[in-house]
């Protein structure tokens, strides 16, 4: 069940990182983000989306001010309080003055009530827990019958072997983001279906190296002129991601697109 400690150390680390919006790697994110949005969650018009976290909106590529823009209503949920605080200032900043319905809550006991959304958005969220299928059956009991999850994971299989750099960097204490598993794309599904899930299709983002994505966010955070190096580098990665869409699958992140019978 969640407990303080993840609590805390998300609240940490909400203080601690500072936000990387308009980082190059963050733009390419943006437009996975909004591919699987286009291909997956059609007419967004009047549809309740809940996304499980808001990081992406404190932090990263704010995909939630995107479908606002396209007429959904947005909910979030968060478990720090500091990314909560941080996705709603944010939001509150947008020229359009979209409504948005952000709670305090863990994606392992969601607060919202059973069959509540026609949409649900999770992208590197309940790998960040051993109870993840706790957090799956949640993401099945908010979710209105018929209603449509992205649900997305590192990608055990990754080519460019992110799972490997990533248990290398929390080993000597240089991933920020703590206890992570990732899963192989036939495993991930067969979690999905067990929790009650129909699987639809499966898709990913981010075909590129994870340490590319790290590199260009620490120079960007430390030294914002120097993404002019790391920019040219993602390019052709974002356009292979766009040009062959079986490559996305291969992305560091799994998105499994499911339904709630």
């Amino acid at each position: 069940m969640p407990d303080g400690s993840d609590r805390s150390f998300w609240e940490a680390t909400g203080k601690q990182l500072p936000a990387f919006c308009d980082a190059p790697s963050t733009r390419y994110y943006f437009a996975c983000e909004r591919r699987l949005f286009e291909d997956y969650f059609p007419r967004l018009q009047g549809k309740t989306v809940l996304k499980t976290d808001l990081w992406d909106e404190a932090k990263n590529s704010q995909i939630l001010h995107w479908a606002a823009d396209q007429g959904a209503e947005v909910y979030g949920i968060d478990i720090s309080s500091e990314t909560l605080t941080e996705a709603r200032q944010n939001f509150a900043r947008c020229p359009q003055g979209h409504r948005q319905r952000f709670i305090l809550s863990d994606v392992r006991k969601i607060g919202f009530a059973d069959n509540s959304f026609d949409y649900l958005y999770s992208m590197g969220t309940v790998e960040h827990s051993p109870q993840y299928f706790l957090a799956l059956q949640e993401c099945l009991r908010v979710l209105k019958p018929g209603g449509r999850a992205i649900i997305g994971v590192p990608n055990k299989l990754d080519p460019f072997l992110r799972p490997a750099c990533v248990a290398i960097m929390h080993a000597v204490g240089l991933y920020a983001y703590g206890y992570e598993l990732s899963f192989s794309m036939g495993h991930w599904n067969r979690l999905l279906r067990q929790a009650g899930f129909r699987v639809v299709d499966n898709s990913g983002i981010l075909f590129m190296p994870g340490m590319l994505r790290i590199l260009d966010l620490y120079l960007y955070c430390k030294l914002p002129a120097a993404t002019r190096l790391t920019a040219p580098l993602i390019k052709p990665f974002a356009y292979l991601h766009e040009k062959f869409p079986r490559l996305r699958r291969h992305g560091y992140l799994i998105a499994s697109v499911v339904e709630k019978p």
